[in-house]
Formats: C-alpha cells, sequence, structure tokens
C-alpha cells in the first residue's frame, strides 16, 4: 500500500512539472510575440526615418546638381577675353584694398611693397627693364631686325657650361688639370687665369692630344674641322624644351577666337563683329539670294 502511495505521489509531481514546464512555454511564447511585434513596430519607425534620411539626401544632391550645371553654364559664356578682364578688375580691387589699409594705418604703399623684394631681385628687374628699354622699337624694321631681336632675346635663355669649357681650354692651353676648374664652374676661374703670373702651371702643347684640344677649341676660317661636336643628353633636352616653349607660346599669341564660329570676316573690329551678327539675325533671310547673286556675278 505504502508502494502504490509513494508511486502515486512520484507521478502526481511529475505531471505537476510537465504543467508547469508547458505554462513556462506558453509564457515564453506570449512574451515572444509581444517582442516581435516590438521589434516589427521600431523597424517600421527605422525605414521610415531611413527613408525620411534617403529623400533628404535626393533634394540635396538634386540642389547640388543643379547648382554646378548653373556653374558650368556661365562658365561657358565666358571667354578668354572676358575671364581676363575680370581677373584684371580683380587685382585691381586687391591694390585698392591694400592702398586704404595702408592709409589708414599711415604708410607708404610703395615703400611697404618694395620691402617684398631681396636686393638682388630689384637689381635683377632693373636690369631687365633697361634692357627692354634698348630693344624698345621705334622704327621701321624689317625680317632682319626682328630676327635679331628674336635672336637676342634667345641669347638671355642661355647658360653656358663653363666647367667644361674650362676643361677642355686646360687641355688645349696644356695645362695641368683643375688649373683653371678649381673655382668651379663660375666665371671668375676663366677670367682670372694669368699664363704669366706662373709658369710651372702650363706645360708645351707638344703632345698631339693636345694639338687637336686647341684645333678644336680656336677654329677660324682655315680649319677643315667641322660638324664633329656631338651634344650631350642634356643639350638635346635644353633644345627640345626651347622648341615646345616656343610652339606653346606661339600658339597662345595667335590673335584667333576659338570660341567663335568659322566664315566670312565682315568685321574690322569686336563692336564691329557684334553689331553686323546683331544686323544679319533680323536681315540675313531676306537678303541672301542678292548676296549670293553678288557672289555669283549675276546680279541685275
Amino acid at each position: 500500500m505504502s508502494q502504490d502511495t509513494q508511486e502515486g505521489n512520484s507521478l502526481l509531481q511529475k505531471v505537476t512539472e510537465a504543467a508547469e514546464e508547458f505554462v513556462e512555454k506558453l509564457t515564453g511564447t506570449e512574451d515572444d510575440t509581444e517582442q516581435n511585434e516590438n521589434e516589427r513596430k521600431m523597424t517600421m519607425e527605422e525605414r521610415k526615418a531611413k527613408m525620411e534620411e534617403l529623400r533628404q539626401k535626393m533634394h540635396s544632391s538634386a540642389l547640388a546638381n543643379r547648382k554646378s550645371v548653373i556653374e558650368e553654364s556661365a562658365k561657358a559664356k565666358i571667354t578668354a577675353r572676358d575671364a581676363a578682364r575680370l581677373e584684371r578688375q580683380r587685382k585691381l580691387v586687391e591694390i585698392l584694398r591694400q592702398k586704404a589699409d595702408a592709409e589708414e594705418r599711415g604708410e607708404d604703399v610703395e615703400r611697404q611693397k618694395n620691402w617684398e623684394w631681396t636686393i638682388e631681385e630689384n637689381e635683377e628687374w632693373e636690369k631687365k627693364k633697361a634692357r627692354k628699354a634698348r630693344r624698345a622699337n621705334f622704327e621701321f624694321n624689317n625680317d632682319a631686325d626682328a630676327a635679331r631681336r628674336r635672336y637676342k632675346k634667345d641669347l638671355d635663355l642661355i647658360k653656358p657650361d663653363l666647367l667644361t669649357y674650362n676643361k677642355q681650354k686646360e687641355l688645349a692651353l696644356g695645362l695641368l688639370p683643375g688649373t683653371l676648374v678649381k673655382a668651379g664652374n663660375s666665371s671668375s676661374a676663366v677670367n682670372e687665369f694669368d699664363p704669366k703670373a706662373s709658369t710651372s702651371l702650363q706645360i708645351v702643347p707638344t703632345s698631339e692630344q693636345q694639338r687637336i684640344a686647341a684645333e678644336n677649341l680656336y677654329r677660324d676660317a682655315n680649319s677643315l674641322l667641322y660638324a664633329d661636336n656631338k651634344p650631350s643628353e642634356d643639350a638635346i633636352d635644353r633644345v627640345v624644351s626651347k622648341i615646345n616653349r616656343d610652339i606653346d607660346k606661339k600658339s597662345k599669341f595667335s590673335r584667333k577666337r576659338h570660341n567663335e564660329d568659322e566664315g566670312d570676316i565682315t568685321y574690322i573690329n569686336e563692336r564691329n563683329r557684334v553689331f553686323n551678327r546683331k544686323i544679319a539675325r533680323y536681315y540675313d533671310k531676306y537678303t541672301a539670294e542678292i548676296r549670293a547673286s553678288f557672289e555669283r556675278g549675276t546680279a541685275l
């Protein structure tokens, strides 16, 4: 009897535990359902916020695109001449502002501007102005004068290689190596050398190499050597860069307006060109046949 009672109690305890587990599962399912509903609500709110953010980004990007299109169209309408005029106006405004600020402080504008330059730069600028004044054209000239002026300008860009020249001169005069090159590549080494000052530095040019070097360095009308000099890579690069710079400068100097349509030149200046274009806009449709007849030579 006692065994049956114990078995009944254990069975009842198992049923009770199973019921408690079932209730816990039900309550857990309800909690999960409520949590999922809350998450679903938060997800919808986040979606709305994200949609609003995307709309704002789209609106800002549309405004930025419109602004860039307006700027590009404005730049396309501005010609090179207008851009140069605006740049001159900007510089003029900046100069006037500097003058006004200097007057308020009681300072001299020119004196303050000269402080920005060094003595070497000032001397170089004075030399450039004097050279430009000497080369100023006040008379009628021809192609020979233009070529000479161009040659003088090209000479300003030439930088002689004094180091190589001093080495060639040492070999031609029969001097010891380093006699003229000891001062580096400056021109003072060439000017300060005195062959009568010290005879121990000079060697009589009796060898064939010295004789050939002397003939190469000091050539005259009786010399038979011609076109035997091989330039270095640096010299070739300098010539190529000079040619490219001249081509670039010539292309920029052209007076041709690249933004204008090519056609018959019926104007004498910019103002007349604009006037002719306005007239042609209204009357070309009436005068096209007459102008064509004049060009063919069949006008009555």
